[in-house]
């Protein structure tokens, strides 16, 4: 077993996995001042973005729940990993060769991680499938796909294999590879019976499911065969890699289209989604043999960004403001089924959501091979909103030719509208269903608030907000373990933390003065433990050629407990200056009033001590005591003059 990894490897992980690309595989971030970026965290909902990377730094923290750390951290929480794992998952993606404390020698992927090992027995086994996707055995999966229209090239576009219908075949092959049993089963990728272990997938079209990062992480597989027994479609079970409530298929080719135009089109099957893309809709994934869940929507909301300013609000012109969420159903009542689903999962999203549902009931393969990809286009550039969809569907189910199907359909339809989240979009759809059904407005306002009450429905801080108004997270309540959050609107506690910002983001701007500063020159109890760990970390003259990243991880390693979560948020937070051509005065600047704040708390304690003081009968402590005072006046008359002249 390989031993610990050695510290340099793990600071040279920390320097080289680049913070900003790593979370940007998860997260789409957006410029948010001077070398600060920003998207919705990934730990929590969120409707206003509150999570910050700076790259300088090499540091996240999220103002919304308090998470926060650096590359590695994030890596490990994200994906579930340990700290190796998280190290040997980056090193890997940065060439990095990692060395460990026992054995010695230089050794890349001879003993990874146990997640590294499955994503490499998933790597391995997608190129396996690919291979045989063009031997004469797989001819029934070539046929699949040509009768769909999908040539060679699309095939290899999207990784789509094929698996053999031995027994053994991929064992065989991953055997070879130095991959035990044990690690085949499991990755899924195997299965266990009486006769001993064998392949899970067998005789099927295989379609690889990727993560957001592009790794494989599990297949998807589709019956070929008549003596197969099995379902039609068999995707891979649940492992330590593949969770199917969280998985889309399509996400790694989807996600900088969706982060581009704001917009998601959810379709029902991998064909669907390779139909979409080769269409032009670019934004198309689909879920994994489960319905979309709360999980999706999760994942789905941090690509597409903060969309609260604005979102929901749909334009005359057809296009709408804020994100947008097209899901395609069938026509039939499966459809439907499938869209009251998403109508109780759209309640979690803050973007508009859309319904694009084919009147003859064709998916978008099916319309891809009948009518072309401009069909595809057409048919998602007409969606409707989804509770629209979802009212009217409700209303087709009865007669509302006669007064009792219009009472049924009314009974069965308010419920629907009630609940709708949005107060303003809900009395919105009353007003609508009152013209569909024919009935008094005021009846059918009864109605959905009888509904209401019925439902027990709870009322949200969001319900009294008007559509696309932007409703900020509250703040957390504390700035860390232990430590009660400072008074923001205390000038003092204000200026204190502005310091400390600006000298872990900028210490190369950071005059050395600071360094003068005494133990007392915090007066927050939370700034003065970072400020204790500044100075044993070396203070800012230990900095030198040391780049920011390397500063902060230094006062981390210094912190005890809670404190390394306040460094952590320091150094990340927004600055107050946003123009890069200012931010070195700006740090002078906070510095130098911190210095001229204590230098004046000193001069006014050196003035008591002179009043108390007998000039006749002590006066060589008068005279101490007097020149200290003229000291610390001269300093502070330098200290002004300086920041004057910035």
């Amino acid at each position: 077993m390989a031993g610990l990894i050695k510290r340099e490897d793990v600071d040279a992980v920390r320097e080289r996995a680049r913070i900003e690309e790593i979370v940007g595989s998860y997260v789409t971030l957006k410029p948010a001042g001077v070398g600060s970026q920003k998207g919705l965290c990934p730990f929590h909902d969120e409707r206003t973005p509150s999570f910050h990377v700076r790259p300088q730094v090499g540091r996240w923290h999220c103002f919304g729940c308090g998470e926060g750390g650096d590359v590695i951290s994030f890596v490990q929480k994200i994906d579930g990993l340990g700290f190796t794992e998280a190290v040997e998952y980056l090193a890997g993606r940065a060439g990095i060769t990692l060395r460990y404390e026992e054995g010695g020698g230089q050794r890349r992927g001879e003993e990874p991680g146990r997640r590294q090992r499955l994503v490499e027995a998933n790597r391995t086994a997608a190129q396996f499938f690919a291979e045989q996707l063009f031997t004469p055995g797989a001819a029934p999966a070539r046929e699949f796909l040509a009768q769909r229209s999908f040539d060679r090239a699309v095939a290899e576009q999207f990784g789509v294999g094929f698996a053999p219908a031995g027994w053994s075949s991929l064992l065989t092959h991953l055997r070879g590879r130095g991959f035990t049993e044990a690690e085949l089963l499991a990755a899924g990728l195997a299965s266990q019976g009486n006769r001993g272990v064998y392949d899970r997938f067998r005789g099927r079209l295989i379609w690889p499911i990727r993560d957001v990062t592009g790794e494989v992480i599990g297949f998807g597989a589709r019956k070929l065969l008549e003596e197969d027994q099995g379902p039609k479609y068999l995707n891979t079970p649940e492992t330590a890699l593949y969770k199917k409530s969280q998985v889309l298929y399509g996400l790694d080719l989807a996600k900088r289209e969706i982060a581009r135009t704001k917009r998601v089109v959810v379709v029902e099957g991998y064909t669907d989604v390779m139909a979409a893309h080769l269409s032009g809709v670019g934004q198309a994934i689909a879920t994994c043999g489960t319905a979309f869940g709360s999980d999706h929507v999760r994942v789905v909301r941090r690509l597409v960004g903060d969309t609260s300013s604005g979102a929901g609000v749909q334009l005359a012109g057809g296009g709408s403001t804020g994100g947008e969420i097209i899901f395609t159903f069938d026509g039939d009542a499966a459809g439907q089924k499938a869209a009251l689903r998403a109508f109780h999962e759209d309640q979690r999203f803050y973007a508009q959501t859309f319904v694009a549902v084919e009147p003859h009931g064709m998916d978008p393969c099916d319309l891809r091979l009948a009518r072309g990809p401009e069909a595809v286009q057409a048919l998602v550039d007409a969606r409707e909103p989804l509770f629209e969809f979802v009212v009217r569907s409700t209303l087709r189910a009865h007669d509302l030719a006669h007064a009792e199907g219009r009472i049924a359909a009314l009974r069965a339809s308010a419920p629907v509208v009630a609940g709708i989240r949005d107060r303003a979009l809900r009395a919105e759809y009353a007003r609508q269903l009152a013209g569909w059904l024919g009935m008094e407005a005021d009846v059918v306002r009864r109605a959905v608030l009888a509904a209401e009450r019925s439902q027990g429905q709870p009322r949200h801080a969001a319900d009294d907000v008007p559509s696309g108004a932007v409703v900020a997270d509250p703040a957390p309540g504390a700035a860390g373990a232990g430590f009660t959050v400072p008074d923001r609107r205390d000038p003092v506690a204000r200026l204190e933390r502005q310091v400390l910002e600006a000298v872990l983001q900028h210490p190369g701007e950071t005059p050395d003065v600071f360094d003068d500063l005494g133990s007392d020159a915090f007066s927050v109890p939370a700034w003065r433990a970072v400020h204790e760990a500044i100075r044993a970390a070396g203070g800012v003259r230990a900095v030198g050629a040391a780049d920011p990243a390397r500063w902060v991880a230094a006062v981390v390693e210094e912190s005890a407990g809670p404190v390394a979560g306040l460094v952590g948020e320091l150094a990340v937070s927004p600055l107050p200056e946003d123009r890069e051509s200012a931010v070195g005065d700006y740090v002078r600047g906070v510095v130098h009033a911190l210095v001229d704040m204590q230098v004046t708390r000193r001069i006014a304690d050196q003035r008591s001590a002179l009043q108390r003081t007998d000039a006749e009968r002590d006066p060589e402590s008068y005279q101490q005591i007097f020149a200290e005072l003229l000291r610390l006046e001269q300093q502070r008359r330098l200290l002004r003059e300086a920041s004057a002249g910035q």
